[in-house]
């Protein structure tokens, strides 16, 4: 399927990945329609239309397929029963099944162990006594994570003893869990790829990740050397990720850099936090070639436009020093419109080197 310029392309949520999708969207030439619950976002700003209404609205998911020409989305979150509707009426690209792997940690680990990938040691619990059992299994320390419905370090909790686990499965709410044992690592990297529907890949340099309280600070390319030395290993697996899923559009594969090599941590089927370097840092952005995948265009080259690229997350307050980053004229800056608020992620600055 082409989708030609012209064309209005439907994305499920208004964050700001929405936003920055339909940024890119826009200079390809095509309208954005935004679908989401709230009534303004940051990609309120930037696209042709928006639909309020919820996943569980079958009246107002209709009309939002016949108004588009094909369905993207910016997180995977989005309630299985939405997508089964939206499917019989309008291409959904990347399709159902990696938003079912990804959503839920223990389907994306098993299929990554399945691919011949390593992950840390992980048991799924859905009650006290299963998380007793598993975690006399894993031991200690290890993390509590909801199966679904985490990030940026929501929805979990470290464990360093036994006496933890009833407080921990209070915290979590009795939601289907996942104990994870802990990784010791040297590093952190992501793996960006695109893959168009004819199986084509395009791959980004493998940016080096350091998390502040669960929140990504910043990624840098070219990673260091630990890193370097797992990169293609990692991209390897990513592929045989996106080929099992028929993956079409960006996909990101999170991995911990060991001494003995790659583990995979995450997946996300979408455009990522890590990737915002490459709007100015490479020749094709992420955002900007998932587009060209998801409307069936050819993609454009991944290739870094400089030595050296640093992209550093603004969170809350940090917003407030636009001016002095601005007064460094080396600086991109790009603020996402939201309201300050304590470990908000409010926008980001790239610089090239």
């Amino acid at each position: 399927m082409i989708l030609p310029p012209g064309s209005t392309i439907g994305i499920l949520g208004g964050g700001q990945l929405g936003r920055m999708l339909a940024i890119a969207a826009a200079q390809l030439g095509y309208r954005s329609h935004i679908y989401a619950p709230e009534a303004s976002g940051p990609a309120t700003e930037v696209s042709a239309e928006w639909t309020k209404a919820g996943y569980d609205d079958a009246d107002a998911l209709a009309r939002f397929a016949q108004a588009v020409g094909v369905v993207t989305y910016e997180f995977e979150n989005v309630p299985p029963a939405a997508l089964d509707r939206l499917e019989t009426l309008v291409p959904i690209r990347p399709g159902k099944r990696s938003l079912e792997i990804s959503r839920v940690r223990e389907r994306e680990k098993s299929l990554v162990r399945d691919l011949g990938g390593r992950t840390a040691p992980f048991r799924a619990v859905q009650s006290l006594d299963e998380l007793r059992d598993a975690f006399a299994e894993i031991g200690t320390p290890s993390i509590l994570k909801t199966s679904s419905l985490g990030y940026d370090g929501k929805g979990q909790v470290r464990l360093h003893d036994a006496s933890g686990l009833e407080s921990a499965w209070e915290a979590v709410r009795g939601a289907p869990c996942v104990l994870e044992g802990f990784v010791s690592f040297d590093a952190e990297f992501s793996v960006l790829l695109c893959r168009a529907e004819s199986g084509e890949t395009a791959v980004w340099d493998t940016p080096e990740n350091v998390h502040t309280h669960g929140i990504l600070d910043t990624s840098t390319v070219p990673a260091r050397a630990a890193v370097l030395a797992q990169a293609e290993e990692a991209i390897a697996l990513a592929r045989r990720v996106a080929d099992a899923l028929d993956h079409i559009g960006l996909l990101t594969c999170e991995f911990f850099a060991c001494s003995d090599g790659p583990v995979f941590n995450e997946m996300a089927p979408r455009v990522h936090n890590s990737g915002h370097w490459t709007i100015e840092g490479a020749v094709t952005s992420q955002f900007e070639n998932h587009i060209r995948a998801v409307c069936g265009l050819p993609m454009g080259a991944t290739a870094r436009t400089g030595a050296r690229i640093e992209m550093h997350n603004l969170i809350g307050e940090d917003a407030n020093s636009w001016a002095a980053i601005l007064a460094d004229p080396t600086a991109k800056l790009h603020l996402y419109g939201k309201h300050v608020r304590p470990g908000r992620k409010m926008g980001h600055v790239t610089r090239i080197f």
